[in-house]
C-alpha cells in the first residue's frame, strides 16, 4: 500500500511545473486581451474578453503559490523551446478575419490539454500536504472546462462553412504538432485527452447568449416573470415614481445616487437594451428617452422567494434634452 505522505512531486517539480503553468497561461491572456480589439465577431470579442479576467486568477494563483514551494513569487518559465515555439504559433493570428484561427488555438488545443494537465497533476498531488496545490487546480479545472465548453459552441457558430471548417482543421493539425514536440506544457507528454463532454448547461447558455447578442435581438431571452417586472419597474422610472422604484429594490439597495443622476426627469418611453446573465443574477440596462432626454439606467437582478428584485442600480448615461434649433 502507498504509504499516505508518498507524494509524486518533489517541491522542486511542483514549483517547476506551476512556472510552466504560469508561463504558458500568461502569454494566453495577454493574446486574448491584445485579440479583443482585432476581433470583429462580437460573440467570439465578448468571450475572449469574459475570459482573460478567469485567466488573470489563474497566473495569480500559480505566482502566488511559489513561495509556498520554496521559490520566487510571480515566475514564469517555458518547459522547454518547444513550448516557446507553440505559443508563439498561437499568438500568430492578427488579421480580422483569422478569428476562426485564433479560437482554434486557444479552445480547440490549447485549454483542453490544460484541462487534462491539470486533472492529471490534482491526481497525483498528495492530499496530506499539497491541499493547497489541489484547491488551486480544482479551481482552475473548473474555469477551464467551462471555457472549453463555451469556446466549443462560439467556434461551432463561426466555422460554419466547409471552407472555414478546414481552416480550423488545418490549424489544428498544425498546432497539435507542435504541442506533440513541445512535450506538452509541463514537458512531460501528453496526458491522455478526457472524453468529449457535452457542454455544461451554464457555458452553453452563455455562448448561446452571445451568439445572440451577435444576431441583433428581436426579443430579449428574459426569464419567467423579469420580462412583467421589467415593465413595472421602467414605468416607474420613467413616470418618475420612486416608491414605485423602491418596491423592487431589495432591502439595502442604495437609490439615492441614480435618483439623483435621474434628476426627477420624465421619460415617455423605456426599452430593454442590454441583458447578460452572471451566475444566477441578470444584469439589465434599460435606456428612458422623452422631454428628460436619454438615460441608460443598470440594475442587477436577483431572484428569491417573491420574485425577482433589484440588487444593485446605477445611471450609466445621462443626456439632457437637446434646446430647439441645437
Amino acid at each position: 500500500m502507498t504509504h499516505p505522505l508518498a507524494g509524486h512531486f518533489a517541491v522542486e517539480d511542483s514549483a517547476r511545473r506551476l512556472r510552466a503553468y504560469r508561463y504558458v497561461v500568461e502569454r494566453t491572456l495577454r493574446a486574448l486581451g491584445g485579440w479583443i480589439a482585432l476581433t470583429p465577431e462580437l460573440s467570439a470579442k465578448l468571450l475572449l474578453g469574459r475570459h482573460v479576467w478567469d485567466l488573470a486568477r489563474h497566473c495569480d494563483a500559480f505566482g502566488r503559490r511559489l513561495p509556498e514551494l520554496r521559490a520566487p513569487a510571480q515566475v514564469s518559465e517555458p518547459a522547454s523551446a518547444g513550448v516557446v515555439l507553440l505559443m508563439d504559433a498561437l499568438e500568430a493570428p492578427e488579421a480580422p478575419g483569422e478569428t476562426v484561427e485564433r479560437l482554434v488555438g486557444v479552445y480547440d488545443v490549447l485549454k483542453p490539454h490544460l484541462l487534462a494537465v491539470y486533472r492529471d497533476h490534482l491526481a497525483r498531488a498528495n492530499a496530506v500536504f499539497e491541499p493547497p496545490t489541489r484547491l488551486m487546480l480544482a479551481r482552475c479545472i473548473e474555469d477551464e472546462a467551462r471555457h472549453v465548453a463555451a469556446g466549443a459552441v462560439i467556434l461551432r457558430h463561426l466555422a460554419a462553412t466547409p471552407e472555414l471548417a478546414e481552416r480550423a482543421a488545418r490549424r489544428r493539425r498544425g498546432l497539435e504538432a507542435l504541442l506533440a514536440a513541445a512535450g506538452g506544457v509541463a514537458g512531460e507528454g501528453l496526458p491522455a485527452a478526457p472524453a468529449p463532454e457535452p457542454p455544461a448547461g451554464d457555458a452553453a447558455d452563455e455562448a448561446r447568449e452571445l451568439i445572440r447578442l451577435e444576431r441583433g435581438v428581436a426579443a430579449w431571452p428574459l426569464p419567467a416573470g423579469l420580462e412583467a417586472t421589467l415593465r413595472e419597474f421602467g414605468a416607474a422610472l420613467a413616470r418618475p415614481d420612486a416608491d414605485g422604484v423602491r418596491r423592487w429594490l431589495v432591502p439595502g439597495c442604495a437609490w439615492e445616487a441614480a435618483a439623483a443622476a435621474l434628476g426627477g426627469a420624465a421619460f415617455a418611453t423605456h426599452r430593454v437594451v442590454a441583458l447578460a446573465r452572471v451566475g444566477a443574477h441578470r444584469l439589465v440596462k434599460l435606456r428612458l428617452d422623452g422631454p428628460g432626454g436619454t438615460a441608460v439606467v443598470q440594475s442587477r437582478w436577483v431572484a428569491g422567494d417573491d420574485g425577482w428584485r433589484v440588487a444593485a442600480v446605477e445611471v450609466v448615461r445621462r443626456e439632457a434634452a437637446a434646446l430647439p434649433g441645437r
